[in-house]
């Protein structure tokens, strides 16, 4: 009985392992086996976590396989998983040992076939379509001639030179070009970053902003253009304010930003062509114009010349109008001076009729009357003088109560403190104006202390005048009498020495000092 006691119980024997262990085991085992592969499926549900994570599931009709694709492997996604898309995932398996789940990290998201693709752009086209991006009646008009031209494209490829060639045969147009990848991941965010900065550059600024987009891609595969069938190039091209023309890809080639944008061109040099008239046909257009306008100008001058002609000759002659009132201004001036006389007899004759009925009774009653009322009024007088004196006193006091020295007061004493700084001010000033006029002075009398002549003496020349006239030839010198040298340390004056005259002979006058 004891020695089957104290032998263990079946299996207690076996190693022990902690979770981790286990967990990282099975992690390692994962990994270690499987390595990268590819899994097709179809995309479940899809979840992006605020750490930009992204999760999602991969299923067929038995089985799901959760993924995951960190946010720095997300820009590498040539497509982003959405949900209903049948795809090819490629990554890692690896083991989550604090859910006890596994999952795939996938680095590489490719739709499986072309039939996959069409149909997640089929979904995507009508769900934008609901939303009214595709509208007519959102769609802008094109500028006639724009003079700026914005072209989204590739930079080295064929594209831009078509496009650039075509403007030039058409007619010239300043052109920005913002260089963009036209395929693979970074298609569509740079394809939307470029309309959106066309858009946000201000008119008239340093750089100037384009009266017309063109996004422009050569002919590829579905695949290929598959960047410009993302939902945020579609949505960049509808906001776009400044008028959109999409060429991408051939003739057959169809895009989401086809319907979202405002014009859709066939080929790119289809669209310089919608973007431009020829300038040749305009010059003759607007000739064929001005030749229409000067004739129909001449027709129009003429025809009106000819019915002036034809209503002068149906109005009367100058004569035959102004015989009528020169007829009867004659008349109305023989009749004038009767009617002066009879005017001013029919007055003197009412004159005489108001004169009659004037009496000096009358005139007395009248002066009676006015001179009662002047009394009546007079007697009412003192009363209304006295009622009016004694309210304007009254007002008078009331505004003299009123009225104190101390607003005065204090409104001179603040203009006196005024007056104060303002003459400190000036002073200050004028006391700077002064030292500044002094220090020029100086500063003159220095430059005209080494400019002036004195200098020059000092050096040994010297000044000849005569009664304040300055001497400059010998000539001059021989024929003054008394001569006034100025040296540097004083001035002398000196007689000038004459020659003897041949005839007569006479002796040589004395010395009378030194000339130089």
């Amino acid at each position: 009985m004891s020695d089957l006691i104290d032998d263990p119980a079946p299996g207690q024997n076996m190693p022990e392992y902690t979770v981790s262990e286990i967990s990282g085991a099975v992690k390692r085992t994962l990994e270690g086996e499987f390595g990268r592969l590819r899994v097709r499926g179809e995309v479940g549900r899809v979840f992006r976590a605020r750490s930009g994570h992204l999760y999602y599931d991969v299923k067929d009709d038995r089985n799901v396989l959760a993924c995951t694709t960190w946010k720095g492997q997300i820009a590498g996604l040539s497509v982003e998983p959405e949900e209903g898309l049948e795809v090819v995932v490629t990554g890692r398996l690896t083991a989550f040992g604090a859910q006890s789940k596994y999952n795939m990290n996938v680095d590489e998201v490719a739709v499986a076939g072309q039939g996959a693709l069409m149909a997640l752009l089929e979904k995507r086209k009508k769900a934008l379509a609901a939303e009214g991006l595709f509208d007519q009646a959102r769609k802008k008009p094109l500028p006639f001639l724009p003079q700026v031209i914005g072209v989204v494209t590739s930079p080295s490829g064929a594209v831009i030179r078509d496009i650039l060639h075509r403007l030039r045969d058409r007619f010239p147009r300043k052109v920005l070009i913002w260089p963009v990848a036209v395929q693979g991941a970074a298609c569509a965010p740079e394809v939307a970053r470029a309309i959106a900065g066309f858009n946000a550059l201000t008119p008239g600024g340093a750089l100037p902003r384009p009266d017309l987009i063109i996004v422009a891609r050569g002919g590829g595969s579905v695949e290929d253009l598959w960047g410009f069938n993302e939902e945020i190039v579609a949505r960049a091209a509808a906001a776009s304010a400044i008028p959109l023309i999409s060429a991408v890809g051939h003739e057959t080639d169809t895009t989401l930003i086809d319907h979202a944008s405002d014009r859709r061109a066939p080929t790119p040099t289809a669209a310089a062509e919608l973007a431009v008239p020829v300038r040749l046909d305009l010059l003759a257009q607007i000739e064929s114009q001005g030749t229409r306008i000067r004739a129909a100008v001449r027709s129009g001058v003429a025809r009106r010349q000819q019915r002036l002609g034809d209503l002068s000759r149906g109005l009367p002659r100058r004569d035959s109008l102004l015989d009528g009132p020169r007829q009867r201004l004659d008349i109305a001036a023989d009749r004038l001076p009767a009617a002066l006389i009879r005017g001013v007899q029919r007055r003197r004759l009412h004159l005489s009729d108001l004169s009659g009925s004037l009496r000096p009774v009358t005139l007395a009653r009248l002066l009676t009357a006015s001179r009662n009322d002047l009394r009546r009024l007079s007697l009412r007088l003192a009363p209304a003088l006295e009622r009016g004196l004694r309210a304007h006193r009254e007002t008078h006091e009331k505004q003299a109560a009123r009225l104190t020295p101390r607003p005065l007061e204090a409104r001179i004493a603040r203009e006196r403190a005024r007056l104060d700084s303002l003459s400190q001010r000036l002073s200050r000033c004028g006391l700077t104006w002064i030292h500044t006029l002094r220090t020029r002075i100086e500063a003159h009398d220095r430059l005209l202390a080494t400019l002036g002549y004195e200098a020059t003496l000092r050096r040994g020349y010297a000044v000849v005048r005569e009664n304040g006239r300055l001497i400059t030839t010998r000539n001059a010198a021989s024929q003054a009498m008394l001569l006034e040298v100025q040296f540097a340390d004083g001035r002398l004056n000196v007689a000038p020495r004459t020659s003897p005259a041949p005839k007569p002979r006479q002796a040589p006058p004395q010395d009378q000092g030194s000339l130089f």
